[in-house]
């Protein structure tokens, strides 16, 4: 399985600095892309530009966030038919920021994986714990809550068109990183519930680690059993230095 290296921009980049990034990566990855795969969350006002900026190349484009209904009565929300029209194959679900930040609950999360999966665009659900929780060694129950909640209702069918993301919101934007020990212990978790989740199928979704991933510490983590890819903060807003983080996937 190749390791997918994605990056989120969050709430960074004009039109002109997004696509001035784009145009970095795709000049510092090879294109076709060799051993890995690779997408980026821009904010929305600049996913047509990044659109447009990878074109052809295998670089993927994804959105941060999306509301789970086609049409309707939401002000400031963008649907699923939306993304897809903007060119995103991707999107994620349950980041930590739109969970503790701004009050997304598990049952939100899990209608959004199924829009999601509806409309045939990736959903990569994520999930981690807060630092009281991991103190407090409710770590193992906090994630096998949000994973069995956010996977409600997905089939093993669709099994091969999710990815589930493991954020420590500890390790976000802190400058911390979980050791390999940490992230190791809690992908080999997450590898069981799949498996006992969907069977077989389990085994084929990729497990990404989220939170403080930079160019420094990329291989340990991609070296990590069951971390099959890596999800970008601060780091993807750098192009050279996103594309070392790609580099480290290649091995």
């Amino acid at each position: 399985m190749r390791p997918l290296i994605a990056g989120n921009w969050k709430m960074h980049k004009s039109r002109a600095e997004a696509q001035a990034l784009a145009t970095a990566l795709v000049r510092g990855l090879p294109n076709p892309l060799e051993g890995i795969d690779v997408a980026v969350f821009p904010p929305f006002t600049a996913i047509s530009d990044v659109v447009g900026a990878v074109g052809d190349t295998d670089i993927q484009v994804g959105a941060q966030n999306f509301y789970p209904e086609d049409a309707g009565a939401f002000t400031g929300e963008v649907s699923p038919p939306m993304l897809l029209d903007a060119g995103c194959t991707m999107v994620l679900c349950g980041h930590s920021e739109r969970r503790w930040v701004l009050g997304e609950d598990d049952a939100f999360v899990n209608r959004k994986v199924l829009a999601a999966l509806a409309h045939d665009i990736l959903p990569i659900l994520c999930v981690g714990e807060k630092l009281e929780e991991r103190e407090s060694g409710e770590t193992a129950a906090v994630i096998e809550a949000q994973l069995k909640a956010g996977l409600e209702g997905v089939t093993a069918a669709n099994a091969a068109h999710i990815t589930v993301a493991y954020e420590p919101v500890w390790a976000i934007g802190t400058g911390l990183t979980a050791s390999t020990a940490q992230a190791g212990e809690v992908h080999a978790q997450i590898r069981g519930l799949l498996n006992e989740r969907f069977g077989p199928a389990g085994s084929g979704i990729r497990i990404l680690y989220g939170g403080s991933v930079k160019a420094a510490n990329a291989a340990e983590l991609l070296g990590t059993p069951e971390i099959g890819g890596v999800l970008v903060g601060g780091a993807a807003l750098d192009g050279p230095g996103f594309c070392k983080i790609a580099a480290a996937g290649i091995g």
